[in-house]
């Protein structure tokens, strides 16, 4: 069993402290005040992020852009996340990080983010204000995916669509795309 490391909680760090960590190899995320320390992605893992990102690249609209992890996305001094897969406007490319949510975070599953990916960052990209939301399943394989309502009291993320194996999801927002999970893997 793969285990995800995550520091007491009796500190609340901030962006400066997790940027003057020294590289070790790992991915430093930051949310609300807690670092959350995870392994390097496993193989499958990266052929999911890689060929869902060429699947992205061959279907986004001028004027988006397709980033991999690790790439910062900032979301305040207490929030420093780094999706698997963001899709930005390309204005805001070029810069050391990525100020505010993207308009697409995709994550990859794995044993050691499972729970963190579909619930604790699901929820502060909701906070942020991301407008979707995806998860990809490797073990299944399975896609996600979610759009934010933010029409209510409170935004939050509705279900867009949902697809196992050989099915097809197919979504409009943020551009028309087909994903076929399987072809994934």
């Amino acid at each position: 069993m793969v285990t995800m490391t995550q520091l007491p909680v009796r500190h609340q760090w901030t962006r400066h402290e997790r940027d003057a960590i020294s590289p070790d190899g790992n991915r430093h995320e930051l949310i609300d005040g807690v670092l959350i320390v995870s392994p390097a992605p496993k193989p499958v893992h990266q052929r999911v992020s890689f060929r869902l990102g060429l699947l992205l690249e061959a279907s986004r609209p001028q004027g988006l852009e397709v980033l991999a992890a690790p790439v910062d996305v900032v979301l305040d001094d207490q929030s420093v996340v780094q999706p698997d897969l963001v899709v930005v406007t390309s204005d805001s490319v070029g810069r050391a990080h990525l100020d505010g949510a993207p308009l697409l975070a995709i994550e990859i599953l794995s044993p050691s983010s499972r729970m963190i990916d579909l619930h604790v960052k699901k929820d502060r990209m909701r906070r942020a204000g991301c407008p979707h939301y995806w998860v990809v399943d490797p073990d299944v394989p399975s896609v996600a995916a979610w759009d934010l309502d933010a029409d209510g009291e409170e935004p939050t993320y509705l279900l867009a669509g949902r697809a196992v194996g050989a099915q097809a999801l197919r979504l409009n927002a943020p551009f028309d795309i087909e994903i076929i999970p399987s072809q994934l893997v």
